[in-house]
């Protein structure tokens, strides 16, 4: 009996260590200290290992036939996966989340110390702090680069006589913002695509001492090509003019700074946003010279602005207290920090270098498809970030598109990208046919298939894509034949 009781008591320890190792493996492991607390992992981000650390990566979507795999997605110009620790981050300082500003909390205090302090971090991270000159920027958060430009946009336009000159690469963050502001002038692209310099220079020349301000974008969301911002710096400023560049697209690719190689080709304004750089949280900034924002106020009204409210005025804080009316998004702020940590010590070096293969490689492979129509330079591809646009002479872009996530369970993006005057351009659509089209996402309005890397994004992927690719075409090209929906003539689009 004795001998029975003890044999069953063995089991039954036996199963239970077997639940505890089981349990120690299906989710992360954590250190603990002496005194009982969790520790963090001690862990070197890089490209080698960075896929270990993106939230949903290997999360399965079903495909058509009713097989699973996992998500290969090339839509990272839209918006980019979380990092897993930038996730761990924003749930970790919730914690100890109370109001910014004006608490009396230990917790109020905590938070609003990260908040302050990140901001430093932002101006190291544009290079526009200098210990030498520490108020000569400052930065104030946003939602998103278009809520930045916006905000922007609404405090340096002081009326409609003023103007702005941009260029037709622009995304319509940085096109539409002004437009409903002052006049705005446009100076056009060269034959392959890229911002025309000359044009830029004979627009400020034609128009000297008149233009406000200058706004372009560092990296094109259509075509990856990178604005020699610093040159447009140097234009601007000697035809009186500052300087604001849309940072949108730059900011998980290259290295960037706002000082240029001399005062004059520094950079006045600074937007972008932090869903680009894998914190998906709302976050953002507006990085900018501290002067110049005082001098203006946004139509941004609320609580934290002001120093003081009397019946009928009141007075203003100084910048960037006065671009912040209202509650803030800390957890935007939060993930921004960490977002920005991971990508500086992963290297903005070894990031261009990887999307350059990944780059060459797709275009390569594309080039190989019958009746493929690229865009941009395909031939020298270093001034280009993680983006390749194509068509087929002979299958429609959304069918495409849709075949491409259904089979092949690839996320790309399809139309025109939130830059049409670019896009229309590179189709060769004069704008005088533009209006006979109802609706940019509509298969009928011509568009053009967009891959854009993150830099998790493999050349394994690329291959699978390329793989999949002649079925994806068969059945797209088979639905473009029989579809009413496709206007003759637009099939190529």
């Amino acid at each position: 009996m004795k001998k029975h009781f003890r044999s069953i008591l063995c089991l039954l320890l036996a199963l239970c260590m077997c639940g505890a190792a089981l349990a120690g493996c299906s989710g992360q492991s954590k250190d603990k200290s002496d005194d009982g607390k969790d520790e963090k992992e001690d862990v070197t981000y890089t490209l080698d290992n960075i896929r270990d650390y993106i939230v949903g990566l290997d999360e399965p979507v079903e495909l058509e036939d009713g097989s699973k795999q996992a998500l290969i997605n090339f839509d990272n110009a839209a918006t980019t996966p979380a990092f897993l620790p930038v996730m761990d981050e924003v749930n970790d300082k919730l914690k100890t989340y109370g109001s910014i500003g004006r608490g009396f909390s230990q917790k109020s205090n905590i938070s609003t110390d990260i908040y302050n302090n990140t901001r430093e971090k932002v101006l190291k991270f544009v290079g526009a702090y200098d210990e030498n000159e520490p108020d000569k920027y400052t930065c104030f958060y946003v939602n998103n680069t278009t809520d930045g430009l916006n905000k922007l946009a609404s405090a340096l336009i002081e009326d409609k006589s003023m103007t702005v000159l941009t260029t037709r690469i622009e995304h319509h963050a940085n096109d539409l913002s002004w437009r409903e502001r002052c006049s705005v002038i446009w100076a056009e692209v060269d034959d392959k695509g890229r911002v025309n310099y000359d044009d830029l220079e004979k627009l400020l020349k034609e128009n000297d001492g008149k233009v406000n301000y200058v706004s372009v974008t560092a990296a094109s969301n259509v075509t990856g090509y990178v604005t020699d911002v610093h040159r447009v710096a140097k234009m601007a400023h000697a035809h009186g003019a500052k300087i604001i560049v849309d940072g949108a697209q730059i900011v998980a690719h290259r290295k960037f700074s706002m000082k240029g190689a001399t005062p004059e080709e520094n950079i006045d304004f600074f937007v972008f946003s932090a869903h680009k750089m894998y914190s998906p949280y709302g976050g953002g900034a507006v990085v900018g010279l501290t002067e110049e924002l005082n001098k203006h106020m946004p139509t941004f009204y609320g609580g934290g602005t002001v120093k003081i409210v009397r019946d009928k005025s009141y007075t203003t804080k100084d910048a960037p207290a006065k671009y912040e009316a209202g509650s803030p998004n800390y957890p935007g702020v939060v993930g921004l920090g960490k977002a920005i940590d991971i990508l500086e010590q992963i290297g903005f070096d070894a990031i261009e270098e990887h999307e350059k293969k990944l780059n060459r490689k797709l275009i390569d492979g594309l080039a190989k498809l019958d009746n493929v129509i690229l865009y941009g330079d395909c031939e020298n591809i270093d001034d280009r970030v993680g983006v390749v646009t194509f068509n087929f002479s002979d299958i429609n872009s959304y069918h495409l598109a849709e075949q491409l996530t259904k089979i092949g369970g690839v996320a790309t993006r399809r139309g025109a990208f939130c830059a049409h005057p670019y896009v229309w351009r590179l189709l060769g659509i004069p704008d005088d046919d533009v209006d006979q089209y109802n609706e940019c996402a509509e298969a009928s309005t011509p568009g053009m298939i967009r891959i854009s890397f993150g830099i998790y994004n493999t050349e394994d992927e690329v291959q699978q894509f390329l793989d999949v690719m002649p079925k994806v075409m068969d059945a797209a090209r088979e639905i473009t034949e029989q579809s009413e929906k496709v206007r003759p003539g637009m099939a190529k689009y």
